[in-house]
Protein backbone atom coordinates (compact mmCIF):
# COMPACT_ATOMS: atom_id res chain seq x y z
CA UNK A 1 0.00 0.00 0.00
CA UNK A 2 1.44 3.39 -1.05
CA UNK A 3 1.76 6.32 1.30
CA UNK A 4 -0.21 9.41 0.27
CA UNK A 5 1.44 12.71 1.05
CA UNK A 6 0.05 16.23 0.92
CA UNK A 7 3.36 18.04 0.56
CA UNK A 8 6.75 17.99 -1.13
CA UNK A 9 9.91 19.39 0.47
CA UNK A 10 13.39 19.65 -1.06
CA UNK A 11 16.56 20.82 0.64
CA UNK A 12 18.70 22.88 -1.75
CA UNK A 13 21.84 24.95 -1.66
CA UNK A 14 21.88 28.27 -3.48
CA UNK A 15 24.74 30.60 -4.27
CA UNK A 16 23.90 34.19 -3.37
CA UNK A 17 25.43 36.29 -6.13
CA UNK A 18 27.29 39.25 -4.63
CA UNK A 19 28.75 42.07 -6.73
CA UNK A 20 32.56 42.11 -6.74
CA UNK A 21 32.79 39.10 -4.39
CA UNK A 22 32.59 35.34 -4.39
CA UNK A 23 29.07 33.87 -4.14
CA UNK A 24 27.84 33.05 -0.64
CA UNK A 25 26.34 29.59 -0.04
CA UNK A 26 22.80 29.69 1.34
CA UNK A 27 20.74 26.68 2.44
CA UNK A 28 17.08 26.67 1.47
CA UNK A 29 13.93 24.55 1.53
CA UNK A 30 11.50 24.42 -1.36
CA UNK A 31 8.03 23.44 -0.12
CA UNK A 32 4.72 22.65 -1.79
CA UNK A 33 1.49 21.86 0.03
CA UNK A 34 -1.75 20.74 -1.66
CA UNK A 35 -3.69 23.03 0.71
CA UNK A 36 -2.25 25.94 -1.32
CA UNK A 37 -2.09 24.21 -4.71
CA UNK A 38 -1.13 27.24 -6.79
CA UNK A 39 1.92 28.23 -4.73
CA UNK A 40 5.39 27.12 -3.73
CA UNK A 41 7.38 28.45 -0.81
CA UNK A 42 11.12 28.90 -0.58
CA UNK A 43 12.67 29.41 2.83
CA UNK A 44 16.29 30.54 3.21
CA UNK A 45 18.54 30.05 6.21
CA UNK A 46 19.40 33.60 7.28
CA UNK A 47 22.11 32.47 9.69
CA UNK A 48 19.90 33.23 12.69
CA UNK A 49 16.82 31.58 14.22
CA UNK A 50 14.77 33.46 11.61
CA UNK A 51 14.34 32.24 8.06
CA UNK A 52 13.59 34.39 5.02
CA UNK A 53 10.51 33.04 3.30
CA UNK A 54 9.00 33.78 -0.10
CA UNK A 55 5.78 32.34 -1.54
CA UNK A 56 5.07 32.58 -5.25
CA UNK A 57 3.19 30.86 -8.07
CA UNK A 58 4.31 27.31 -8.75
CA UNK A 59 3.95 28.11 -12.44
CA UNK A 60 6.91 30.52 -12.17
CA UNK A 61 9.17 27.75 -10.94
CA UNK A 62 8.04 25.36 -13.67
CA UNK A 63 8.40 27.92 -16.49
CA UNK A 64 11.66 29.27 -15.08
CA UNK A 65 13.31 25.93 -15.76
CA UNK A 66 12.89 26.58 -19.50
CA UNK A 67 12.62 30.34 -20.08
CA UNK A 68 12.86 33.67 -18.26
CA UNK A 69 9.64 34.29 -16.35
CA UNK A 70 8.21 36.67 -13.77
CA UNK A 71 7.24 40.33 -13.90
CA UNK A 72 7.13 41.33 -10.26
CA UNK A 73 9.09 40.59 -7.12
CA UNK A 74 10.10 37.08 -8.24
CA UNK A 75 11.91 36.36 -11.50
CA UNK A 76 13.29 32.97 -12.51
CA UNK A 77 15.34 31.93 -15.52
CA UNK A 78 17.57 29.10 -16.70
CA UNK A 79 21.34 29.62 -17.01
CA UNK A 80 23.18 26.62 -18.38
CA UNK A 81 22.72 23.77 -15.89
CA UNK A 82 21.44 26.18 -13.23
CA UNK A 83 18.32 28.10 -12.33
CA UNK A 84 18.53 31.71 -11.21
CA UNK A 85 15.99 33.21 -8.80
CA UNK A 86 15.88 36.98 -8.38
CA UNK A 87 13.91 38.32 -5.43
CA UNK A 88 13.07 41.97 -4.87
CA UNK A 89 11.44 43.56 -1.84
CA UNK A 90 11.40 47.01 -0.24
CA UNK A 91 14.24 45.87 2.03
CA UNK A 92 16.52 44.73 -0.79
CA UNK A 93 17.29 42.43 -3.70
CA UNK A 94 18.86 39.03 -3.94
CA UNK A 95 19.99 36.98 -6.92
CA UNK A 96 20.47 33.29 -6.16
CA UNK A 97 21.59 30.40 -8.32
CA UNK A 98 21.19 26.65 -7.83
CA UNK A 99 21.66 23.53 -9.96
CA UNK A 100 18.71 22.89 -12.28
CA UNK A 101 18.34 19.13 -11.64
CA UNK A 102 17.07 19.31 -8.02
CA UNK A 103 14.60 22.06 -8.96
CA UNK A 104 13.36 20.02 -11.95
CA UNK A 105 12.95 17.01 -9.64
CA UNK A 106 10.93 19.13 -7.17
CA UNK A 107 8.68 20.37 -9.98
CA UNK A 108 8.18 16.80 -11.25
CA UNK A 109 7.23 15.65 -7.76
CA UNK A 110 4.61 18.39 -7.32
CA UNK A 111 3.27 17.65 -10.81
CA UNK A 112 2.69 14.04 -9.75
CA UNK A 113 0.93 15.22 -6.59
CA UNK A 114 -1.20 17.93 -8.29
CA UNK A 115 -0.95 18.05 -12.10
CA UNK A 116 -0.85 21.49 -13.73
CA UNK A 117 -4.37 22.61 -14.54
CA UNK A 118 -5.86 20.46 -11.76
CA UNK A 119 -5.10 22.83 -8.87
CA UNK A 120 -8.71 23.99 -8.48
CA UNK A 121 -9.78 20.45 -7.54
CA UNK A 122 -7.61 20.80 -4.41
CA UNK A 123 -9.00 24.16 -3.22
CA UNK A 124 -11.35 23.95 -0.23
CA UNK A 125 -13.72 26.81 -1.12
CA UNK A 126 -15.55 26.66 2.22
CA UNK A 127 -12.29 26.91 4.18
CA UNK A 128 -11.06 29.78 1.98
CA UNK A 129 -14.32 31.71 2.41
CA UNK A 130 -14.29 31.15 6.16
CA UNK A 131 -10.72 32.47 6.32
CA UNK A 132 -11.66 35.56 4.30
CA UNK A 133 -14.72 36.30 6.41
CA UNK A 134 -13.10 35.78 9.81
Amino acid sequence: MGVQTDSVVSELEFALVVADADPIKVSANLRYDVRDPYAVCISFDAGTADRIEWTFARELLDQGLWQPTGDGDVKIWPRGNSVVVALCSPSGRAVLETPRAPVADFVARIQRLVPSGQESAFVDIDRELAALLS
